[in-house]
């Protein structure tokens, strides 16, 4: 579904990107971990469009979208829930949730979307009237997925869902995941410095450090090599 082929990415000159590689299949759970600084926001970036490749290529469903803009690649379902939630702060859940549904092939299901995400997110449905800058963070994250689902997906990239969370409301955030990836036919490509849920989630992942991928593998092989338990899940 989508293929990211040694793409190269800059700012202020420094290179934040060099030569990345990654691969979602379809209905696949990918995890991008890695320190801070180790370029992962910038990759989802780079395939929502919203930083730019010096070179390598971008394919989704066998289409080159490197140079396309980034409401062109939206409009394909590359739908990327940014870190820090970016929720419209003065509108209200409702609002929020309905402008989720600007896609053209998500518009008639709008209002059966909606009674899904207030199933996975019952706290919504109670705040639907509030506006969401008046929400908790673990709150606002929700509506943030919840937006994102609301135009439904064919590839859903989360970045960093759980950050700024305390421990319980974490928890909530990575259960919802776990449902939305056994009941949704959608890719996901998840970038989370959590690596134990991260990697607990994934059906392949990547090692990301200063901008280069270090490691790869499915699930099992990854949580199972000394290198990564020692580094990112905190075992020898």
């Amino acid at each position: 579904m989508l293929k990211v082929e040694e793409i190269r990415s800059e700012y202020s000159g420094m290179t934040a990107l060099d030569k990345v590689s990654i691969t979602v299949k379809s209905g696949n759970f990918i995890s991008i971990v890695g320190p801070n600084g180790a370029g992962k926001s910038t990759l989802l970036k780079a395939i929502s469009g919203t930083v730019k490749c010096v070179s390598g290529n971008i394919y989704f469903k066998d289409v080159n979208i490197t140079n396309m803009p980034a409401y062109g690649r939206t409009r394909l379902g590359i739908i990327h829930i940014p870190e820090n939630r970016r929720i419209f702060p003065s509108l209200t859940v409702m609002e929020n949730l309905e402008i989720g549904a600007y896609r053209h092939e998500a518009r008639s299901f709008a209002a059966e979307n909606i009674t899904m995400i207030f199933d996975y997110f019952p706290i919504l449905k109670e705040r639907r009237d509030q506006r969401g800058g008046t929400l908790s963070g673990g709150e606002q994250q929700m509506l943030a997925i919840g937006r994102g689902l609301m135009a439904m997906p064919a590839i859903l990239m989360l970045d960093e869902p759980s950050l700024g969370l305390s421990p319980r409301l974490t928890e909530v955030i990575f259960e919802a995941i776990r449902e939305l990836r056994k009941n949704l036919q959608v890719s996901i490509l998840l970038v989370e410095q959590r690596a134990v849920e991260a990697l607990d989630l994934c059906d392949h992942g990547y090692i990301l450090e200063t901008g280069r991928i270090i490691m790869s593998g499915d699930r099992e092989n990854l949580i199972g090599n000394p290198l990564v338990q020692k580094a990112y899940l905190g075992s020898m």
